[in-house]
């Protein structure tokens, strides 16, 4: 599969961004793990300061999918590590997409994988299992809904409806 850039995405379909069937997030997030371009079908999480449902989710076969998460942009804890990106790296995920914060960032740039994230932060989240999975959430000021397709480059996130052609 040829690697698809973000600005080719958007070059060849004004069409789709003008009926608001592609969109790009705000450019908030870092860039993290060795994998810098990645894409797939997105997989949504809401999570806010807690890692139990994140952890669940990156020990099922990725199958070239991304978990989105929205983790509240919470600033004040961590809620993904460098062990789950391993076993996401393993299981097959292309990516995962982080509204909130991560640590382990070494660990995590040796993975080949693709990883967007807030910021790192070293204190470490909860584990109580709240939150709801394959729901609609807002990150990057655009909504996200399960089974849209994710498109990550060095320029930026694009979320689409159905998966883009160029």
């Amino acid at each position: 599969m040829a690697l698809v850039t973000t600005a080719e995405v958007c070059d060849t379909n004004p069409q789709l961004i003008v009926s608001g069937e592609l969109r790009a997030l705000q450019p908030i997030f870092q860039i993290y793990g060795r994998r810098q371009i990645f894409s797939g079908p997105v997989v949504t999480l809401k999570a806010y300061e807690d890692n139990v449902l994140i952890r669940e989710f990156l020990e099922e076969k990725g199958d070239g999918r991304v978990l989105v998460v929205d983790g509240g942009g919470s600033l004040r804890c961590a809620i993904l590590g460098g062990n789950p990106v391993v076993r996401a790296q393993n299981n097959g995920w292309a990516g995962i997409v982080v509204n909130g914060c991560i640590r382990d960032v070494d660990e995590i740039n040796g993975c080949d994988i693709g990883v967007r994230a807030l910021a790192s932060h070293p204190m470490k989240a909860n584990r109580k299992g709240v939150g709801e999975k394959h729901v609609p959430i807002t990150v990057g000021g655009t909504r996200i809904s399960d089974g849209e397709w994710l498109y990550a480059d060095t320029d930026g996130i694009l979320i689409s409806r159905t998966e883009a052609s160029v």
